[in-house]
C-alpha cells in the first residue's frame, strides 16, 4: 500500500502485537505509545515510553516496534523515539484496547 494509505490505526495495530515483556500486555494497551505520524515519503514517527525510566526492556520495545511498523507495506522507515514525559503510570492502561477517557 503506498505510505499515503498507511493510517495511524495500521500503524496502531501493528504496534498492538508487541507484548511488554514485563507485563504480558500490549504496548498499546499499556498506554506505553504517546504519538504516531505518519509522513511522507513513507516515513512513520512514534514517540512512546517505557513503564519505567531505566526498564531493562526498553531497547527491545524499541526494536521491536521501529520492526514491526517497517514491515508494514507502504513504510520505509519509522523513528522510534523513547520519552519520559508524562512519565507513565497504571492510569494510562485502556481496558480491552479501548483509549481511556
Amino acid at each position: 500500500m503506498p505510505a499515503s494509505e498507511v493510517t495511524e490505526q495500521d500503524v496502531r495495530n501493528a504496534l498492538r502485537e508487541i507484548e511488554d515483556p514485563e507485563m504480558g500486555t500490549s504496548i498499546v494497551d499499556l498506554g506505553l505509545v504517546y504519538e504516531i505520524n505518519v509522513t511522507e515519503p513513507a516515513v512513520v514517527k512514534i514517540k512512546m515510553t517505557t513503564t519505567t525510566r531505566f526498564c531493562p526492556a526498553s531497547g527491545y520495545i524499541a526494536d521491536a516496534a521501529r520492526q514491526r511498523v517497517e514491515d508494514i507495506a507502504g513504510v520505509r522507515q519509522a523513528v522510534v523515539d523513547l520519552v519520559y514525559e508524562p512519565a507513565w503510570s497504571p492510569d494510562m492502561v485502556s481496558l480491552f484496547g479501548l483509549p481511556k477517557t
